[in-house]
């Protein structure tokens, strides 16, 4: 008597995706539990085994489940938010600002479970994730059904999940510990990237990783901005950096890799990295296209990602393959690169050795888990079909399928979806729950986005400056004197030499004042640059009160290190115009009366508007301010000058009068 199997799959179009490529027409797959016991002919495995269930495909395409090797499945919930914008200002300008106000575990277990949903609808069984919370994808994504390796994001920052990178590391650990050995959840440590981490942290997530010997996955020359900076910071590209640092020795998730060369795939190849091609995100976001060809040329196991519904916009996996497909021969200008058959192997065996699922998923081969799709091929979008060429089934798959076409899901021996019917998820009750969140996040972005201000402690680091100014300044036509007699007459706390590099951003607002960004270069006792700050400073309107011998100035100043670049506030905070202004500075700390000043020689280089002397005191307190106020001009005569062309505005309206 043949020996029982659970199901006997019958009818199909039969794609294993092995490495032979076996194909057969009319196909069957043996299940047995929660894995394949034998691929073969119908009538071949139907000789051979006793099915307690039997399903005839109806000659429907049958293979195995796609592979998304990289995601942030959570953002299923920010999908369509902040649209159009480069990848610096679309994630620190947005998205970390929203996740930081909105992302918990009710939000992380919500956008899995309808990303979840939309996955199976679009015939993904397997995906990799990195994200907060990373415990409830993994409940969320257990409970749906679908495989999944899970990787709790490591950041230098405080995250939603984690005040501290010590306590995303602390929750990485747990989330290990919690889930490893699991029938369908891989666990695994996720530093988000080198540039958003320190040296410790990524040695701390290498040590994890091979400590309970589970996949890291992190992003990887993404941009070419990031190659710039890691060529001025470190004084070598992405790879050699990470590879120094470690990242490569666990079993490694390289996401995106747009901007690497050979030596760098060989690296790749050697420490067995597998590389997250995501074509729509790098595309939408202008990262740029990898060069995914010469990738597979040296043999790197490349798989394809959607990355995060906020960055794509969807999980549709049939949309990367045919544009996977479409970009290998427009970049190259070879129509024979990137082949049908070769995108779908990056979308299923590749993508599961990428993932380093390779040995339980990717292509239907006795003794691999039972992760397989039916798909139609029989719509008007996909006929007619034709027989001549063995491949052509495969660009069927690839450029006219859809994912509409997949009709039945199953993982691990069981069935997710039935005749396009979710078996496990509930989307009706899920949708409004989103909508929800929707209109939360969109009244906190129309609020946020009524001030400059509310924007800049949007992206984070901003503080309150004093209230009060004192500001005078004077043209001078000659410092030698003044250099003279500051150390004679003034007690110095500190001298300090410095370039300025200032950009002011207008806005049409009349109450928001001014944003400058300003660069400062701190010059040494050589004249050489030893060190380099950059800052933004939100200067509110001055409300001026006048004084007998000076104009005390009255405003708001918010004062945020500029950790990204002027394009990106540029960007960011869309002003209506700019002004830029270039400055040697000479400043001194002094004591006068028992009273301490700054005194600045400033040397405006751009525009050309010569020297000035300038005096310049702040304070909390108004009656500090009025005290001061009074002996600005006794400091003047002091020094020296003639107070009788003193001015108080800023530079900026010097500049404005001037030009």
């Amino acid at each position: 008597m043949p020996p029982p199997i659970d199901l006997l799959l019958t009818n199909a179009i039969v794609l294993t995706m092995d490495k032979d490529f076996t194909q057969h027409e009319k196909g069957a797959v043996a299940i047995k539990d929660d894995s394949i016991l034998a691929v073969g002919t119908t009538k071949e495995l139907q000789g051979k085994y006793q099915a307690n269930n039997t399903l005839d495909c109806g000659g429907k395409v049958l293979m195995p489940g796609l592979v998304n090797a990289h995601t942030h499945v959570p953002m299923n919930l920010l999908r369509g938010l902040a649209d159009d914008l480069r990848l610096d200002v679309w994630l620190l300008g947005y998205m970390m600002p929203v996740e930081r106000e909105f992302v918990n575990q009710d939000f992380v277990w919500l956008g899995t479970s309808l990303a979840c949903a939309e996955l199976i609808r679009s015939g993904v069984t397997s995906f990799a994730d990195m994200y907060y919370y990373e415990d409830q994808v993994a409940g969320a994504a257990a409970e749906a059904g679908l495989r999944a390796v899970v990787g709790q994001t490591v950041l230098k920052y405080p995250s939603p999940d984690a005040a501290t990178y010590e306590d995303a590391l602390s929750a990485a650990k747990d989330l290990i510990t919690k889930w490893k050995g699991h029938p369908l959840i891989t666990p695994a440590v996720a530093p988000h990237a080198h540039y958003t981490a320190t040296e410790d942290i990524l040695a701390a997530t290498v040590e994890l990783a091979i400590e309970y010997d589970v996949p890291l996955h992190t992003h990887i020359a993404e941009t070419s901005q990031e190659v710039e900076d890691s060529f001025d910071e470190h004084g070598m590209p992405v790879v050699p950096f990470v590879k120094k640092h470690g990242l490569l020795k666990p079993k490694t998730i390289a996401a995106h890799c747009v901007h690497i060369d050979e030596g760098e795939m060989q690296t790749l190849k050697k420490y067995g990295a597998g590389v997250a091609h995501n074509p729509t995100s790098n595309l939408k976001l202008a990262s740029g296209i990898a060069p995914i060809a010469t990738m597979l040329e040296n043999g790197l196991n490349v798989g394809i990602g959607t990355d995060g519904a906020s960055s794509n916009n969807d999980l549709d996996m049939f949309e990367e393959l045919r544009l996977t497909a479409l970009l290998g021969k427009g970049s190259t200008g070879d129509p024979t690169t990137i082949p049908a058959k070769t995108a779908l192997t990056m979308a299923t065996r590749l993508g599961a050795n990428a993932i380093h699922l390779g040995d339980v998923t990717g292509s239907l081969e006795p003794g691999k888990r039972a992760d397989l799709i039916l798909v139609d091929i029989s719509p008007l979008h996909n006929s007619p079909r034709f027989h001549n060429a063995p491949d052509s089934v495969y660009t069927q798959i690839v450029y006219a399928s859809k994912s509409t076409d997949v009709s039945d899901v199953m993982v691990n021996g069981q069935w997710l979806m039935r005749e396009k019917e979710l078996l496990t998820i509930d989307e009706k009750e899920l949708l409004p729950q989103a909508q929800d969140y929707a209109q939360s996040i969109d009244a906190f972005l129309i609020k946020r986005e009524e001030s400059v201000f509310s924007k800049l402690i949007a992206i984070g680091g901003a503080v309150e400056q004093e209230s009060y100014e004192v500001q005078v300044k004077v043209r001078v036509p000659a410092v030698e004197p003044i250099l003279k007699i500051i150390p004679e007459k003034l007690e110095i706390l500190y001298h300090r030499h410095y370039h300025e590099y200032d950009t002011y951003f207008k806005f049409e607002e009349a109450d928001t004042g001014w944003l400058r960004y300003r660069e400062d270069e701190y010059i040494d006792e050589k004249g050489e640059i030893n060190n380099v700050r950059y800052r933004l400073t939100l200067i509110g309107p001055s409300r001026e009160d006048r004084f007998p011998g000076d104009v005390l100035l009255s405003r708001s100043r918010f004062l945020a290190p500029a950790v990204h670049s002027l394009r990106f506030y540029r960007e960011y905070f869309k002003p209506t115009g700019e002004t830029f202004i270039e400055k040697d500075r000479l400043r001194w700390r002094v004591l006068f009366r028992n009273t301490a000043f700054y005194i600045n020689i400033d040397s405006i280089d751009q525009p050309d508007l010569g020297t000035f002397l300038e005096i310049k005191s702040r304070t909390w307190s108004l009656e500090d301010a009025k005290h001061k106020a009074s002996m600005a001009d006794d400091l003047l005569q002091v020094l020296g000058i003639s107070a009788d062309e003193k001015k108080s505005q800023d530079y900026v309206k010097v500049v404005k009068e001037n030009v």
